[in-house]
């Protein structure tokens, strides 16, 4: 695995794939998950080759943590790149995020525990509050990282104006935000503003909840109330596109979808999930497929009312 970015401003690199954890130990979010399998899950990226797992303490409130914490331990720890989120305030039953220097700081602090590990490599505020100045906050995380505790500084789910606020002081390296083949809004303002300020951008949801997957079909429409009838009808019938695209290189759909975002220019890192250790081995193949220029344009062509 070759393909690699750096990190906004910072001296951190990482895989162009990376792993999306909210399945290893989040059993708050979702139901019937084996810790065995999240641990599998984990050593199956980094055996692959993945140096870049995305987690955050609301992933089973500190528990994905705690289980890349232990695996980190069988590894070459500077090798690997965690990122990990926090704003969501247990004092508050975690209704509400905090921003302030004083909760962002015993955040970290609390996650450098539970990953048993000196320095977390991307630290994000994983959602705005409604009261902190977003400068404030950020310079918090800077205080942390001129110590050694983070190496780069990210937000998440902030909006555009939030965004320019915490980056007052061009401290943002990254933002992770939604974002996929059907959910395009930030492309129009944000994405420009990120890339004219070096900041690195990771979509999450790429494959849009397993909808860009191609496993399902045109009966399948209640499942994603989100999208008109017709809309429905174009994203299905351009699956079948990307699944002839896929065919041409013995690939899945999944696969096909990844790398056009590989090859997205304003993409830095894509971290599917994963809930078994076969799903990550087959997210990683994406790496491998090379979609030609006007297999990438027409993918994009295809979605691009979304």
């Amino acid at each position: 695995m070759s393909k690699e970015v750096k990190i906004g401003k910072s001296d951190v690199i990482a895989t162009k794939i990376g792993l999306g954890t909210n399945k290893v130990g989040g059993h708050n979010l979702f139901k019937s998950l084996d810790d065995r399998d999240g641990y599998a899950v984990v050593r199956a990226a980094l055996d692959s080759g993945i140096t870049l797992l995305d987690t955050a303490y609301m992933y089973g409130l500190g528990r994905s943590e705690e289980i890349i914490g232990e695996v980190l331990k069988e590894y070459d720890r500077s090798k690997l790149v965690i990122a990990t989120k926090a704003s969501q305030d247990p004092a508050q039953e975690h209704k509400k995020n905090n921003n302030t220097p004083a909760f962002l700081k015993q955040a970290v602090a609390d996650a450098l525990r539970r990953l048993q590990t000196d320095y977390i490599d991307i630290f994000y505020i994983h959602f705005p509050d409604e009261e902190t100045p977003k400068d404030e906050a950020v310079a918090a995380l800077v205080d942390l990282k001129k110590e050694g505790k983070i190496r780069a500084i990210g937000v998440s789910n902030f909006s555009l104006a939030q965004v320019k606020e915490a980056n007052k002081n061009g401290d943002v390296d990254i933002v992770e935000d939604n974002y996929s083949l059907v959910h395009r809004t930030a492309e129009k303002d944000l994405l420009p503003y990120l890339k004219k300020n070096q900041i690195s951008f990771v979509p999450y949801f790429p494959l849009a909840s397993g909808l860009l997957t191609g496993k399902y079909s045109a009966v399948d429409s209640d499942k994603f109330e989100q999208f008109s009838s017709e809309q429905f009808k174009k994203i299905i019938s351009n699956m079948s596109r990307v699944k002839e695209i896929a065919a041409k290189y013995d690939a899945t759909a999944a696969q096909a979808i990844l790398a056009w975002y590989v090859a997205n220019p304003d993409v830095s890192v894509v971290i599917p999930g994963a809930r078994k250790p076969e799903q990550v081995l087959s997210n990683v193949k994406a790496l491998n497929l090379v979609l030609t220029k006007d297999e990438y344009d027409e993918i994009d062509t295809a979605f691009k009312e979304f």
